[in-house]
């Protein structure tokens, strides 16, 4: 049975016409389930009773179940179990302009990062928009707070999904809805460049972010396999187009791995590669993890990195340091939980 949080606005109100209702009841229903937070159908008092029964045998309206949740100082981690008892993560993290939270958009992954933990959980399936819906009402609903910021950047690459995100995007964005602004979401991708392409043809105004972590293709294509399909000679033509077309500056995702790609060559490298595109780098302190061999760069040798792209006149972050304590790396808590297999 579909889940009612699968469908948008458009969807339900489309639904109510094809069995003989007003259009206008779906406004009801999506204010009941994102305004008022209601858990069942028969809550929604405003609906009558034969048409209660009809909802009830065409949807469900079940909560995930939380099997685990960690807390950090600035963080907070939740291990969901869906239907079929495969197993999700999301990420909240506290900043000072909001709460952001992390989501998952396929269980496991098919992208074989090196570093990346989720790497080892291979895809098994797409997650549909309400296994991505669920996790932000659910946990809003937990930690009684209001979540500001959403970024697709938990287990999966969100291309590799893309009608199941571009309907999930309709759906957190609906102002009668979850309404949350297109410009508080980010989409990562791992490059896949005709999904970005496509993408850019779309009047979504979310933001954009790529993972890169190299600045060549020899060492991306040994950390990133997808480069052996989408190297660098068509991933940054590909973001130029976008924002070209666009106007919206890209942010370019950098993991920094000790002795690997934090030296002070790589940093001019990706200077220059970057060079003329309207774009900043967000360099990110690797979270390790035990079936990893990569290490995280120390403090100092970040601070270089950053300085050399600083004086080549790149807009750079250091990223701040979330969740070391309680396994924050993609896929390292459903990993531990089914035990490291």
């Amino acid at each position: 049975m579909n889940s009612i949080y699968d469908l948008s606005l458009k969807d339900l109100e489309e639904y109510f016409i094809n069995i003989g209702e007003k259009k206008f009841k779906a406004q009801q229903v999506y204010d009941w389930l994102y305004k008022k937070r209601v858990s069942s159908f028969s809550d929604m008092t405003n609906l009558k009773k034969d048409l209660i029964s009809k909802l009830n045998s065409d949807f469900s309206i079940s909560e995930l179940k939380i099997l685990s949740r960690l807390d950090d100082t600035g963080v907070h981690k939740y291990l969901f179990c869906l239907e079929d008892n495969n197993k999700i993560e999301a990420v909240l993290m506290n900043h000072d302009y909001g709460n952001s939270l992390c989501i998952s958009t396929q269980v496991g992954c098919n992208m074989s990062c090196a570093f990346c933990e989720s790497g080892r959980l291979k895809k098994v399936r797409n997650l549909s928009p309400s296994e991505m819906v669920l996790p932000i009402l659910q946990v809003e609903k937990d930690l009684n707070i209001r979540i500001s910021h959403i970024v697709l950047m938990g287990i999966g690459e969100p291309f590799d999904n893309y009608k199941n995100v571009m309907k999930f995007l309709d759906i957190v964005n609906e102002p009668k809805g979850i309404e949350l602004g297109s410009r508080h979401i980010t989409i990562s991708t791992c490059g896949v460049v005709p999904k970005i392409l496509e993408f850019m043809e779309n009047d979504k105004q979310v933001n954009l972010a790529v993972s890169l972590h190299a600045p060549n293709n020899d060492l991306r294509n040994k950390l990133m396999p997808i480069n052996k399909v989408y190297d660098l000679n068509l991933l940054i033509p590909a973001i130029k187009k976008y924002i070209d077309k666009t106007n919206r500056r890209v942010t370019f995702e950098y993991i920094m791995l000790y002795n690997v790609n934090d030296t002070r060559k790589c940093a001019l490298e990706l200077a220059n590669l970057i060079k003329g595109l309207n774009c900043y780098i967000n360099l990110i302190p690797y979270n390790e993890t035990s079936h990893i061999e990569f290490k995280k760069s120390d403090k100092n040798r970040i601070l270089e990195f950053y300085d050399i792209l600083k004086q080549n006149g790149v807009n750079v972050t250091i990223r701040r340091e979330f969740g070391s304590k309680v396994m924050a790396a993609c896929g390292q808590l459903r990993s531990n939980y089914e035990g490291g297999k």
